[in-house]
């Protein structure tokens, strides 16, 4: 169901939708699969929409944008900060083992509408 969504759905759209096709399924159980799922590494989980967490079967590195107007979530190649892992090493210190970078603004569909 992931593989073919582009709007990164929170576990109550999914829900939502699977409930339709079996309407013994419960939240907690997408919930507790979608955990499951990103554990393993199978989708990614973004926070910082809402209160709730989003899904994301992108699994490879990408950064997201947020947009504060209509709540779309996009994917942004990370060759938009290629060696931004490397510079806060660098200026830190710290070793980065994994990073999750969600911007947060208005679209270009948002600015448009606001013309």
């Amino acid at each position: 169901m992931l593989e073919n969504n582009v709007v990164h759905p929170s576990a109550e759209y999914i829900y939502d939708i699977l409930r339709k096709a079996d309407s013994n399924i419960s939240l907690a159980t997408v919930y507790r699969n979608l955990n499951k799922m990103a554990e393993a590494g199978k989708v990614k989980k973004i926070l910082g929409l809402e209160d709730r967490a989003h899904f994301d079967h992108n699994t490879f590195e990408h950064y997201h944008f947020i947009c504060e107007k209509c709540g779309k979530v996009y994917d942004l190649p990370s060759d938009i900060a290629p060696d931004i892992v490397q510079n806060v090493e660098n200026k830190t210190g710290f070793q980065i083992n994994s990073h999750e970078i969600v911007f947060h603004g208005i679209c270009l569909d948002c600015k448009i509408k606001e013309r």
